[in-house]
């Protein structure tokens, strides 16, 4: 609560984003606090449906369908979907959102025909208990090692996010804001667990949608008014076309060019690989997937939440892309705000913030409990100091996990690199060894640890060197691959070789290098085959 208070105390310093009267700060003050009240009310009660780890981790595998296609799409709808898009958007068009909301709304769709049905129908609590079944204690025990971190990432964008928004409307600053934040998501998430946050993420879900409506409407009706001198969609739209033919037309490319270069074309492969596989081995998307109440509840969710998810995602693209018309200037990644200032009334702002909250809020709650559960369960839950107290276990890794994404948050990073780090993860160590669970045939444990490692360390160095080690100066001229080989004679075997090591993304780079280590593993498993 204290959170709420701190916020609710800084209305009288409204940023000048807003142009709120002092009757409109008090009601955004009261909109404010009457839904973070009513989140709370929700959370308490459902504390009344938690009795065992099994209701605190998969809300007792009752979800129906409507709450589990719900708190899915809450889950997916975060800070990268709305803040981290629309300022990419903005600066690369269509292709900047390649991973997010693109590919990440294919792996719902993924998930729900090929992952969904055979996972819930083994009756697990976390992923990590796949690998376990599927592989042995070790794969188990790696899976949590590499995923748990992973997910801070993830965290660390949406309190950057809401933070963001509290800098944009309140004047606090981001280094406190960010606090506020993770404050607000720990409350909520420890409570009820999985029953708490599906409650809320279906109402808040519900509310966001609504807002984000609201101000792409207002938005293309105000810039209709600059053509038609009234307020006017159809015009506003028009407009927005006109721009983007004569002026973008690189805008609203899916693809590369034909002569982009090999190096953009793996790139973009790179995206859609990340973005479409590293979220299917995520333990916020198999958690809901376990909660559901029987398989055909798990398949059908994950399609409608993916479905859904690229039609709305679709309009924080759009706003990036028209906020060149509107806002021509720098806007320093805070777009959404700004145009809710600049094109909503009084009221309208308000139910802007309301819902921009709502979806980072939800998003963030469901980030914490995922780790969290696997810290608890899969982890810390093995020493026999926490034996029998599973649920008061399950809630301080709560804690650990706020606290981790916390320190992640000050890093500096921004918030669609956070998410990309967090997918990378998933992707290049634990993908290869869920999908050869599932429909291959695994040997042994080998099998899962070395692809979980290969894939794991090959991506690390790689990332490093980029990043790191050899970072390429800003006033070079030069593309990084052609930069890194610049030392090498040209033409020479070392030359050619640096530069297609530079030229291939290391998630491309981890993921064949996890694929090497299973049938490396098979290789070493194949007088021992696993007994299933």
């Amino acid at each position: 609560m204290n959170a709420l208070f701190l916020m609710l105390a800084q209305v009288d310093n409204a940023a000048e984003s807003i142009h709120l009267s002092q009757g409109g700060k008090i009601a955004l003050s009261i909109a404010l606090g009457l839904y973070l009240c009513g989140l709370i009310g929700l959370s308490i009660f459902a504390t009344k449906k938690v009795e065992t780890e099994e209701d605190y981790l998969v809300a007792g595998r009752r979800l129906p369908l409507f709450l589990a296609w719900g708190t899915l799409l809450a889950t997916w709808y975060g800070a990268a979907s709305m803040m981290g898009a629309s300022q990419a958007a903005r600066e690369e068009g269509i292709l900047g959102v390649i991973l997010d909301p693109l590919a990440c709304a294919v792996t719902l769709v993924l998930s729900g025909l090929f992952f969904a049905v055979p996972l819930w129908e083994m009756r697990l609590l976390t992923i990590a208990d796949f690998y376990r079944i599927k592989y042995g204690i070790k794969a188990e025990i790696t899976s949590c090692l590499i995923q748990v971190p992973s997910y801070f990432g993830w965290i660390a964008a949406q309190y950057i996010a809401l933070a963001a928004v509290l800098e944009a409307y309140y004047n606090i600053p981001l280094k406190y804001g960010i606090m506020i934040a993770s404050s607000i998501t720990l409350f909520y998430t420890l409570i009820g667990g999985m029953w708490s946050v599906t409650l809320t993420d279906t109402a808040q879900i519900a509310v966001a949608l609504i807002g984000l409506v609201i101000l792409a409407y207002s938005t293309f009706s105000q810039l209709g008014n600059t053509v038609v001198g009234t307020p006017s969609f159809a015009a506003g739209w028009e407009r927005f076309m006109i721009y983007a033919r004569d002026e973008k037309p690189d805008f609203f490319r899916l693809w590369p060019t034909a002569g982009a270069g090999t190096a953009v074309w793996l790139a973009w492969m790179g995206a859609w690989s990340t973005g479409m596989f590293g979220n299917l081995p995520g333990q916020d998307l198999n958690q809901r997937v376990f909660a559901s109440r029987d398989t055909w509840t798990a398949k059908w969710a994950c399609i409608i939440a993916g479905v859904i998810y690229l039609i709305f995602g679709m309009i924080p693209v759009t706003l990036g892309l028209v906020s060149n018309i509107t806002h021509p200037d720098e806007i320093n990644g805070k777009i959404l705000p700004v145009m809710a200032g600049a094109f909503l009334s009084p009221a309208m702002a308000v139910v802007f913030v309301v819902s921009f909250v709502s979806i980072v809020v939800s998003t963030a709650t469901s980030a914490v409990l995922a780790p969290a559960t696997i810290l608890g369960h899969n982890l810390l839950g093995r020493f026999k100091i926490f034996q029998g107290h599973h649920l008061l276990l399950d809630r301080a890794c709560v804690v650990l996990v706020t606290i981790g994404g916390l320190v992640l948050a000050y890093s500096g990073e921004s918030i669609m690199g956070l998410l990309d780090i967090s997918l990378s993860i998933a992707l290049v160590a634990l993908f290869i060894p869920l999908a050869m669970g599932i429909y291959g045939k695994p040997r042994g444990e080998m099998s899962a640890v070395l692809a979980m490692w290969f894939g794991f360390v090959v991506w690390v160095i790689r990332y490093a060197i980029e990043g790191v080690v050899f970072v390429i100066p800003e006033d070079s001229p030069l593309e990084y691959q052609d930069w890194l080989a610049s030392s090498w004679n040209a033409g020479s075997f070392m030359y050619h070789s640096v530069r297609w090591f530079g030229m291939i993304p290391a998630d491309l780079q981890g993921l064949a290098a996890s694929l090497v280590g299973y049938y490396i593993g098979q290789w070493v498993c194949r007088k021992h085959p696993l007994s299933m």
